[in-house]
């Protein structure tokens, strides 16, 4: 199988467990959201953008829990700093995105091991 990671190369990856607390629009940005987060005391606020507007109306979005990947190396987009990544399960298609979150009730911050 191709792609094989050793251990410590999955160790190095931060997840925590995040709120989506504001939705907002990109100017010029068709697929994409501009998330505010609360990734807890730790890390405190985040901003990520995520194409999912096809997927999701930032009614679903407001208040929802996630997993976001916190140490990835920021990245420009459309002129905002995107500071992480959102996990989500991505049909073989690209038909259907559901984004991965937490199964009860669980504090923002907490890592994900």
């Amino acid at each position: 199988m191709d792609g094989i990671i050793e251990f410590s190369d999955w160790q190095k990856i931060e997840l925590r467990v995040a709120e989506i607390k504001k939705v907002e629009e990109i100017e010029g940005a068709d697929k994409l959201y501009k998330l505010t987060l609360d990734v807890g005391k730790e890390i405190g606020k985040r901003i990520i953008c995520a194409g999912i507007k096809e997927y999701y109306s930032k009614d679903e979005l407001k208040g929802k829990k996630i997993i976001i990947f916190v140490n990835l190396k920021p990245r420009l987009m459309k002129g905002i700093e995107s500071q992480g990544m959102l996990l989500a399960a991505v049909s073989e298609d690209h038909s259907k995105v559901v984004l991965i979150s937490p199964e009860k009730d669980i504090d923002v911050g907490c890592r994900i091991s």
